[in-house]
Parts: C-alpha cells; structure tokens; sequence
C-alpha cells in the first residue's frame, strides 16, 4: 500500500512531540547559538530603524501640516493689520465716534490672533522640548542596558530563510515596502479650491458610492437556521482554543518549528470542528488526516463566523480575533501546501447572491428604499408607525416576486432585502449618534462666539491634559471634522471590514511578531485599507473645506498595528457616544419626572440646559484635545489620535462634576448596557 507523501508529511508533523522538537533544537551547538543570538540582536536593530523611520515620516508629514496651518493663521493677521491700516488712513474723512469703536474692535481682534497665536507656538515648543528630553532620557537608558533589550521581535516570512526566498526584509513585501508605502498613509489632500472635479462630478461620486448597488458589495448574507448551528460549533471550538497563546510567542528559534506549531494547533480545531459536526467524519479524519476531502465545510464554517462578525460588531468579542489570526497563518503557502487547501474564502454577500441569481437589478428598485428602511419609533404615534411597518413588509414583497428567477427564489430574495436592513439597523447605531453629536454642537455652539467662559471650547497644551492649544473658533472646527469623520467611517465600515480581512488574510501580505508596548502584537501593513481610509478622509476634506490638524493615518506601526486593530479601534466610536447621547436625552425627561432631580439640576448647574451645556463644553474640549498617549506623534492631532483623546476622556468620567447626572440616567459603562 502506497502512502500519499503530502499525507505522510502531515502525519510526520502531528505526530511530533513539542518537548522534542524544542530540546532538539537546544541541542544545535554553541556556533549555532551564537549565530541565532546574533541574528535576533541583528532583526532588533532593523526593527528600531523602521520605527525611527516610521516617526521620522509621521513627525515630518505633521510638520509640514503644523507649517501650513501658521501660514493661513499669519495670512489672517495680515489681512486684518491691512484693515486696520485702511481705518487709520479714513480717519480724516470718519465720524470720530464711529471711527474710534470700530477701531478698538480691530484692535482688539487683531490683540486676540496675536495672543493666541503666540501662546499655541509657545505651547508647542514646551510639549516638544518636554518629549524630547523625555525621548532622550530613555534612549540613554535602553543603551546602558544594550544587552538586555526586553523588546521581543520575530520577522515572519519576510526575515527568515531570506536565503531560500531570494530577498531580503527591504525586497518586495518587506520593512522598507512597510516604511516608505504601506504603513503610513499621510499623503494631505489639497481642499483649497475642492479639488479640479466639477461640482456635478463629485455629487454623482457621492451618490454613486451610497448606492444600494455599491452598498451590496459589502453588506454579508444573513444567517440561516442551519448557518447558525455551525456558527454554534465554531464559537465552542474558539472558546476552548488557546491558538495564539501557543503560536504567538517567542520561543521558537526557526521558522519551521513555528509552522509545526500552527498546524498542529489548526489542525485540532478543524478534528474538533468536524467530530463536533459528525462523529463517523470525524473519526476518520483523525485516522486518515486527509483535511483536503472537508474542506468545503472547513470553509464555510469559518466564512460563518467572519460574515456574522461583520454584521453584528457586538459579538464574538473574546474569539474573533483569535479565528482572524489563525486564518491569517491558514494562508502562509507552507500551510496551504501540508493541508492541501485554504481555509478562507470570500464573503458571501447580497451582491453576490443577486448577480448570481441575475437579480442584481433589483439593487436599482425605487422600492428598495422604502424595503429596507429603519423605522424609528421613539415620539411617533402607534399608528404611524403600523403604517410604515406594512408599507415596508408590501415593498419586500413586491420586489421578491418581482424578481426571482429560477435561480434566485422569493426566499433568497427576502434574506438579501433582510440582510440590506441589517446594515441599515447597524447604521441606526453606529453612525446616528455621531449625527447626533454634530446636531448637539452646532445647536449649542458657535464658531465665532461663546457665552460665557465657561462654554469657551478654547483648549491649552500642558492645561488640564491637553497637547493642543486652540482657539474656540479652532476647537469648534477640530471637533466638527472629527466627528464628521467618524461618521463617514461609520458609514462605510462594513467596506472597511472586508477590506481589512483581506488585507489580514493575503497570501503576499507579510507580518511580524513586535512588542508594540502593548503587548506582542502582529504588525502587518494594511494597504486596502489605507487607501480607503484616504478617500474618505479627501471627502470629508472637501465637505468641511477646511482641515485643522494633522491627515495622518496610523497603520501597520505600533500605534495601530495591523487591520484588525483598526477595525477594533473605530468600532468602539458607538459605545462612546451611544451613553453619551442617551445621557443627554434623558436629563429634560429626568428633570420632567422628577420635582426633586429638577431641583438638583437647578441648584447644581442653573438647569437642565445649563447641565447639557456644561457635558457637551467638556466633551467636545478635552475628548478631543491631544490625549492618551505619551507623545504628540502617537496621539495629538492624527486621524487615530482624536479617537485615542475621546477614549483617554471616557476614563476619567467618574472624576467630573456631572458624573451624579449620569448615574440618574442610568448609566453603567461605555462599554455596558443601559438599564430600563
């Protein structure tokens, strides 16, 4: 009997003894070991070079932008001592009362630039004078202790046996692809005359990307009865999985004895995953290993687990991103090669289930909005509401019958119309609360005035925290195209979600194990998504005209290293601001309810207005002034670090003085649920 020689390689590798592969690595000799140690010295310098060369460029692109921002605030001054200089000259011809109050205001403006100007480049120069003698005092620190550097670093792939893969860590997909391409997406968009398309064509982009037919290509196919006995199945093999607590360490000194590791360890989930699903399969899985005859199953177990994930961001908390990195490994070539397969395919989505079923034209319904549309029912009548549930349960059942195929059933077709208004209830929660942020600022702020003091949103560096230093006028600007950015994230973030696992789970996208100083974390460029994080950054850029800080976006470094990260990062933008705008609901009916809790309001801030007032001045200040980390580059004024500062904000909720206020409206957490 002949033995197939793929099995009997797998075989070799299952029936290994860990403790065994290890000793017999101890025992290569001291050359050997001297060679290995020099090696990890060797990747530990080159991997401090692209961390210097990746804040080299972040601190370079921020520079540059700092530089353009001082040149339109000078412009500004100028224009304003130009008109100055023009009432001067009319004084002769000027009524003298008139001239001496209109020249006291632009004096007294052009007083209030010049100060503010001074103090933001004076706070700068102390928090970048403050950071570098910080910076240098840890530098001579980690070179006195040269030889006991405690940051742990593995190059994957791109490192190791460059021998036998013909390149080194500088070839296609290696550290400076990472550096000069990839993990940095800083390119600032010029907005200052909306860019060289026509106002019609970048209205018809607009309208084009927000389709139902564009939306489609994202939007995963709803679970079915039997998809979600498997969804069962594949949590409890994760639950009790320790994959990355085995895989993701460093005490492997080759790469082969890491391959060894990841496929024993995957190759138990997928024996688990198929024994749990039928017992006689499974048995003769473990005695054959033959895991390329099921893997259609294993397939689509995992695909299961990704597609509900996508659409229920609240889920799978604790084990999705234990099953992303093992897909991630799944797609190393040596892996594929010993298993035979793949372990990933592509999403299965409502475009795809349409354009398969030649029902894609259904996409392009005028009805399809009226389908699938939220409805709200919080302040509306009972019987508004009923009309609306059977005018969308009408339009669902004209189009199904309208157009199901002999491929595609009115079944199928309903599920795809389900799964389009899941995302729109996704929608409802993710990106209503930023609008309603937006609202809340615009009603209660202006950007050219304040009310008192107390409700100036104007914020200094070393004051209270804060690493930026802005007028009212500036923070009101800051505030708003951050959260306006978070909004247009919001929105497409199921597009950024399957741009970020294939990103994760491409066979040519390299990643390396690096204590990032949170932890070992897998650091892996993100190019998919870069590019689009750029294109909405450029619309919002064109929307607001104006852009206050700094374009960068974090990605593939150590503030935000690899896509899943990302996706993790701005999906916690809800739980923000979801308790936030419930507060803010709840204090008028608090206060409507309660004679005692109004009082409260009345003695303690003046009111129910004047409480809103004094929450959102403290929010939309210091969640948004520079905080959170321990330099300027790594939070400050990027992209990732409004969202750092929101976080850092959240944190110290139990020390404000509003914080009773919460507790009455029923608050637990930004990260809990709400009771009543």
């Amino acid at each position: 009997m002949t033995v197939d020689p793929h099995n009997k390689v797998l075989s070799d590798i299952l029936d290994e003894n860990g403790d065994e592969m290890m000793t017999s690595q101890a025992g290569e000799g001291p050359s050997e070991q001297a060679l290995q140690d020099e090696h990890i010295k060797r990747v530990q310098a080159e991997n401090q070079a692209q961390a210097a060369a990746q804040r080299l460029s972040v601190a370079q692109t921020q520079f540059s932008e700092y530089l353009s921002e001082r040149a339109a605030t000078e412009e500004t001054l100028a224009t304003q001592a130009e008109r100055l200089e023009e009432f001067i000259r009319n004084a002769a011809t000027s009524d003298p009362a008139s001239l001496a109050a209109a020249l006291a205001a632009e004096v007294s403006k052009l007083k209030e630039g010049l100060a503010a100007a001074a103090m933001e480049v004076k706070s700068a120069a102390q928090q970048m004078q403050a950071e570098n003698e910080r910076a240098m005092a840890k530098r001579t620190s980690d070179q006195a202790n040269l030889q006991n550097i405690a940051e742990d670093v593995e190059m994957k792939r791109a490192r190791e046996d460059e021998d036998e893969n013909g390149y080194s860590s500088g070839g296609p997909n290696g550290v400076a692809a990472a550096v000069n391409g990839d993990s940095e997406f800083s390119d600032a968009v010029d907005t200052s005359n909306g860019g060289s398309s026509t106002k019609s064509k970048e209205s018809a982009s607009v309208e084009s990307h927000d389709s139902f037919r564009e939306r489609a290509k994202y939007i995963p196919l709803r679970l079915d009865s039997g998809e979600r006995w498997i969804l069962r199945l594949l949590e409890g093999a994760l639950n009790v999985s320790e994959y990355t607590d085995k895989v993701d360490i460093l005490s492997y000194r080759n790469k082969s004895a890491r391959v060894h590791a990841q496929i024993k360890d995957l190759c138990a989930i997928l024996c688990g995953l198929t024994v749990a699903q039928d017992f006689r399969a499974g048995q003769k899985l473990i005695s054959d290993r033959n895991f390329d005859e099921l893997s259609a199953f294993f397939q689509s177990c995992f695909e299961i687990g990704r597609r509900h994930k996508v659409m229920n961001p609240e889920k799978m908390r604790d084990t999705y991103g234990k099953l992303c990195y093992m897909l991630m490994d799944s797609s190393e070539p040596e892996i594929i090669e010993l298993l035979g397969f793949r372990c990933v395919r592509p999403l299965q989505t409502v475009s795809v289930v349409l354009e398969e079923g030649g029902a894609a034209a259904m996409l392009d319904d005028p009805l399809m909005a009226v389908a699938t549309a939220e409805i709200a029912s919080s302040g509306r009548p009972r019987a508004a509401v009923q009309r609306d549930i059977k005018a969308k349960e009408r339009a669902r059942d004209t189009l199904a019958r309208k157009y199901r195929t002999k491929d595609v059933s009115e079944e199928d077709l309903l599920r795809c119309l389900y799964s389009i208004s899941d995302n729109n209830s996704f929608l409802a929660f993710s990106r209503d609360p930023v609008d309603r942020m937006i609202q809340y600022l615009q009603h209660y702020f202006q950007p050219e005035s304040y009310e008192s003091p107390d409700l100036s949103l104007a914020i200094q560096g070393g004051s209270k925290g804060a690493r930026l230093t802005h007028s009212h006028a500036k923070q009101y600007t800051y505030a708003l195209q951050s959260m306006t950015l978070w909004r247009e994230i919001s929105h497409e973030m199921f597009k950024l979600w399957c741009l970020a696992e294939n990103d994760m789970m491409s066979e040519r996208n390299f990643y390396r194990l690096q204590n990032t100083g949170q932890g070992l974390q897998r650091v892996q460029s993100a190019p998919s998504v870069g590019r689009a994080m750029q294109a909405i950054l450029s619309r919002c850029q064109r929307k607001l005209g104006s852009w206050v800080g700094s374009s960068v976006v974090h990605l593939g470094d150590h503030n935000v290293p690899n896509a899943l990260m990302f996706i993790d990062k701005y999906t916690q933008v809800p739980r923000i601001l979801n308790p936030l705008v419930i507060v803010l609901d709840e204090i008028p009916k608090l206060a409507a309810k309660d004679a005692a809790i109004a009082k409260f309001l009345n003695d303690t801030f003046g009111g129910v207005e004047s409480c809103r007032k004094e929450i959102l001045a403290d929010f939309f200040k210091h969640a948004f002034d520079g905080s959170g980390a321990d330099n300027f580059f790594d939070a400050g004024s990027c992209v990732d670090g409004r969202l750092t500062s929101a976080w850092q904000w959240t944190s110290k909720i139990e020390k404000k003085r509003y914080y009773s206020v919460f507790k009455l409206a029923g608050f637990t957490g930004f990260d809990g649920d709400f009771k009543g």
